[in-house]
């Protein structure tokens, strides 16, 4: 059975992993504890024209083994046009799996999570494109009208408010794609810009972001700008969705294994794990001090060269949008972001090992008879 099971998983990781260019599905360890219900938080004010709400979710950090909530933010839409389709968690069948958000014309399936603001688990209610302006629904959207003027007020009527959050199995939503999700996954897709990468990476960073700390109500629930965890602005949760007991993060195994097949499957520099720092030891003070100095300069290099990489894809991506490049063009693309990503991956990791062969204890010879 355990064989039938591996077997099982293996082939799911293989289909989502080849629609990974349309639904930015992300992959990694088999993860059977579910995300914890979405907390209770109000919405920032809306920081200008332009800017879109691009809701909060609960992200996994496999080096902790818990998750970590990454708050709602407003964020400047990469093209005029395009809306924002939020990430979510579903079940795989032997774990459940995270599908990041995108950029498109047309609002796709997101899981039918109840995440508020406009987002009610089918579509977008908070606002519309009209020749090249964002028109906002002010009864779901926190707007100061005297400085935005394209606004509108058309009420939802919202009876049942759910704080799951995730798709599939045990206690989950049983929402599947409707035909005009299926149309909206087919389109042209931006993947999150770098400045929601980012955000993403500053929430992983902070300790207090974690659900085993905050108990599923989050020090810092939403920004009013990406990365703006000490803006005045921030919210707080007001309440956990629901009671929440962090499980044994340590159940689910296989970590290290499946989290460097995740990192050989990234596409794109910001689908790999942060950068990590490991302590020198070799029983030296003032010569631990000297390779941690060359461990942050080297670390502080390859963030840099990570960066420049994915700027230089996220352009390709911008001129395949405005050609209109057809589907084969953009998984050619893809293919050729995904060896770039990984080249680049290698270089770092023989980078990285080169030095930390330095690091290593000094060996003391053997006492002479």
């Amino acid at each position: 059975m355990r064989i039938h099971s591996s077997i099982r998983s293996l082939l799911f990781g293989l289909v989502v992993l080849s629609l990974s260019a349309a639904s930015f599905a992300q992959i990694g360890v088999a993860i059977t504890i579910g995300p914890p219900p979405l907390p209770v938080y109000e919405q920032p004010l809306c920081p200008g024209d332009g800017y879109i709400w691009t809701p909060g979710y609960w992200a996994y950090d496999y080096d902790v083994d818990d998750y970590y909530w990454v708050p709602g933010t407003w964020v400047m839409a990469p093209e005029t046009g395009f809306l924002w389709t939020p990430a979510y968690w579903g079940w795989g069948g032997d774990g459940f799996v995270f599908y990041d958000g995108y950029w498109g014309p047309h609002v796709g399936f997101y899981g039918g999570i109840d995440y508020g603001f406009g987002y009610f688990g089918e579509g977008y209610e908070g606002g519309r494109w009209d020749n090249g302006h964002f028109f906002y629904n002010r009864s779901v959207n926190n707007v100061n009208v005297t400085e935005i003027h394209n606004v509108y007020n058309t009420t939802i009527i919202h009876n049942t408010v759910n704080h799951v959050s995730y798709n599939g199995g045990n206690g989950g939503i049983s929402a599947r794609p409707r035909p005009e999700d299926q149309a909206a996954a087919r389109e042209r897709h931006i993947p999150p810009v770098g400045i929601q990468t980012q955000h993403a990476q500053a929430a992983r960073a902070n300790p207090q972001q974690r659900a085993a700390s905050n108990l599923g109500r989050p020090g810092v629930a939403a920004t009013p700008r990406p990365g703006a965890f000490n803006d005045r602005a921030a919210v707080p949760a007001k309440e956990a969705g629901a009671p929440y007991t962090p499980g044994n993060r340590g159940g689910n195994q296989g970590r290290s294994a499946n989290n460097n097949a995740a990192q050989a499957s990234a596409v794109h520099p910001h689908d790999l794990a942060p950068l990590e720092r490991t302590p020198p030891n070799t029983g030296k003070p003032k010569l631990d001090q000297k390779y941690q100095k060359q461990q942050e300069k080297q670390i502080a290099q390859q963030q840099v060269e990570r960066d420049k990489l994915q700027q230089k894809q996220d352009q390709q991506h911008q001129q395949l949008a405005k050609q209109n490049a057809s589907e084969p063009q953009r998984q050619q693309v893809e293919q050729q972001h995904q060896q770039q990503t990984q080249q680049l991956q290698q270089k770092h990791q023989q980078q990285q090992q080169q030095l930390q062969q330095k690091q290593q204890p000094a060996k003391r010879e053997p006492p002479t008879r």
